[in-house]
């Protein structure tokens, strides 16, 4: 899993934010400022927000101005389900399903569909634990 970790973490990376966030205090802001602040290319996506931290908010992964590496996503296990077929359908190949947002029925889809997964890992601790250092692998 290590190595998953460091190739998700990878500075040349693009990451989306399912479930981002304008509230301050909710995990889905706190995970977008997080990469944001680290220099990764980030762009949230929630159907609910025009805006989020001063950045367009997208509705879906289909609305982004490009294809994520991968696709970080802050929501309920339901909610993970749907996008994992989204990601499926863009292309996506890199799925990280924060705590708290996985579901078997995800983890089997995404494995039948070639979609590499973490799960049960922050990517704020992972990120953290690379001694706060962007991965250059």
């Amino acid at each position: 899993m290590n190595d998953l970790i460091k190739r998700f973490l990878d500075k040349k990376n693009v990451f989306a934010v399912v479930g981002a966030s304008r509230n301050t205090e909710k995990y889905g802001f706190k995970i977008y400022q997080s990469l944001k602040e680290a220099g990764y290319t980030v762009y949230p996506v929630n159907p609910n927000n025009q805006e989020i931290d001063g950045d367009k908010c997208f509705p879906s992964l289909r609305d982004l101005p490009v294809k994520p590496d991968v696709v970080n996503l802050v929501v309920p296990p339901e909610i993970t389900e749907k996008i994992v077929e989204e990601c499926l359908n863009v292309g996506v190949k890199n799925v990280w399903m924060q705590p708290g947002s996985e579901s078997q029925k995800a983890l089997d889809f995404c494995s039948k569909s070639g979609i590499k997964v973490l799960n049960g890992v922050c990517v704020m601790v992972e990120k953290n634990n690379l001694g706060g250092e962007l991965y250059d692998g």
